[in-house]
Formats: structure tokens, C-alpha cells, sequence
């Protein structure tokens, strides 16, 4: 089987910044509107951008845990 072009360790990283930094996006916003109603359409991209960002990191982080 081909080896990775990147070492394991390497996107280990990336998917923990990813998820960091999705945690972080969601804090921020947060505290910037002092509420945070659930399910409404004017919140729905901070939605998108936290999902797609926490999902690939879990995602990421969970292919570098198995071995081959």
C-alpha cells in the first residue's frame, strides 16, 4: 500500500487546530451577541461554519488514531 504524503503526526495537528479553532469560532460569537438562539435562519452560517470545521476535525483526528 502507497505511504501518506503527510505523517500521521502532522495531520494529528491539524485536525486538533481545526477543532480548537471551531471551538474558539463558536465562543467568540457567543460572546460578541450575548445569546445564542438555537435553530433560527440568521445563525445558520455560524452553524455551517462550526460544523464543517469541528466535523473535519473529528474526522481527521479519528483516521490518525487507527493504525493501518
Amino acid at each position: 500500500m502507497a505511504e501518506s504524503a503527510y505523517p500521521k503526526k502532522t495531520i494529528r495537528i491539524f485536525s486538533l487546530l481545526l477543532i480548537v479553532t471551531a471551538k474558539h469560532f463558536y465562543w467568540v460569537w457567543v460572546k460578541s451577541y450575548a445569546r445564542w438562539k438555537m435553530f433560527t435562519a440568521e445563525n445558520i452560517g455560524v452553524y455551517t461554519i462550526f460544523i464543517v470545521l469541528f466535523g473535519f476535525g473529528i474526522l481527521g483526528y479519528l483516521l490518525t488514531r487507527f493504525k493501518k
